[in-house]
């Protein structure tokens, strides 16, 4: 097994490596010195004109937003992007994860020129896929709830890697945060993925923490005295330990690529529409409806393949917990969904919320009603 890892490992390094590096020997003498007067003539350049250390500067942070633009803009015309959604993550992967061995030699024996153009090209790429995934976390996230912060966590992380000099200082100081963010950014989009494929969303969370883990196999092999299946064994160990905390952890991650679109209380629901929404009620007016409706709507790009709940609380304890098991169809705005409570207690004054849940109690998003005495 050992043998086959280090074929492939030639195939897709060496090639490119060997390529590079020649510069720096006899035969590649002409290149070097193209290369050392083009970096003296851009030195002098900036040295003449202030916007063009403007852009030295802050240049590539401008490209890498640019770039992430235009990919959210791409991705996010529907679903039928979605192979190409795939395509990029194993492009990233390849520029960055596999590519490790090449940067390193590149640092070590190669002009600084093309290691440092490999290293903007995969923050580049790293930065459209957290810009690209942004939305679909924030349309999942419940902003009042333990969720939101996987959404500022990943918005900072996009933030960072959009800001060169940024990026730069903290990578010189800290360079494990690289592989933190790395390995960050292929579990946001795994979880991702892994649903618009057919897995259950919650079941999602545990496999893409194995994954997530196994494809920084090259990372772990790094070292004159690891083999390839003894970095396979401690990715494939991580992963496990990454997909237990995961699971424990469920509640505080988003449940993409679901959201809830539309969400209220009302009086009824008619031919899946409800009829007088209401955001606060009185006693009187519960008592006279005879209880209240809890409607929501809810967005599954890949459609709805598990039940989903509606949970009953009142001033903070639960009441009721009601399975939907699908009765819901799906429309434009999503599958829509009910569920109706008639016995509000002796005095139903106080705050109601309707907790709209995945299986193993993932938030897809609340509802709110106050009812005044």
């Amino acid at each position: 097994m050992e043998r086959t890892c280090r074929l492939c490992s030639r195939l897709f390094f060496r090639i490119g490596v060997d390529l590079f590096i020649c510069v720096s020997k006899d035969d590649g003498v002409t290149t070097s010195r193209w290369l050392e007067s083009a970096r003296k003539g851009w030195a002098a350049f900036t040295a003449r004109h202030a916007w063009a250390r403007w852009v030295q500067r802050w240049g590539i942070s401008l490209g890498s937003l640019a770039l992430g633009v235009v990919t959210l803009l791409v991705f996010r015309r529907g679903i039928e992007y979605f192979p190409w959604f795939v395509g990029y993550l194993l492009l990233l992967w390849l520029a960055g994860v596999v590519c490790a061995e090449t940067r390193r030699e590149l640092a070590a024996r190669g002009p600084k020129l093309l290691w440092r153009a490999l290293d903007y090209t995969v923050q580049t790429l790293f930065h459209g896929l957290l810009v690209f995934l942004l939305p679909i976390y924030y349309g999942s996230t419940t902003l009042t709830s333990a969720n939101v912060g996987f959404l500022l966590f990943l918005a900072v992380a996009a933030v960072l890697t959009s800001v060169d000099p940024w990026y730069r200082a903290i990578l010189t100081r800290y360079r494990r945060v690289e592989i933190l963010l790395f390995g960050f950014g292929l579990f946001a989009s795994l979880n991702v993925a892994f649903p618009l494929v057919g897995v259950q969303t919650t079941w999602a969370l545990p496999l893409t923490g194995i994954l997530s883990l196994l494809v920084l196999t090259p990372v772990l092999h790094r070292g004159p005295k690891r083999s390839w299946p003894g970095a396979l064994l401690r990715a494939g160990l991580w992963g496990v330990v990454a997909a237990l905390l995961l699971w424990l952890l469920r509640a505080y991650i988003p449940p993409v690529p679901m959201q809830m679109t539309r969400g209220t209380f009302a009086r009824s629901v008619s031919l899946l529409e409800p009829q007088e929404p209401v955001a606060r009620l009185s006693v009187g007016e519960a008592r006279i409806w005879g209880g209240v409706t809890a409607f929501t709507a809810i967005a599954a790009p890949a459609g709805l393949r598990e039940p989903i709940y509606h949970v009953w609380q009142k001033d903070g304890t639960i009441v009721a917990r009601v399975p939907l098991a699908l009765m819901g169809v799906e429309h434009p705005g999503g599958f829509r969904t009910y569920s109706r409570k008639t016995g509000l207690g002796f005095n139903p004054a106080g705050s109601w919320t309707v907790d709209v849940l995945t299986t193993y109690d993932q938030l897809i998003g609340r509802v709110r009603l106050t009812v005044t005495p």
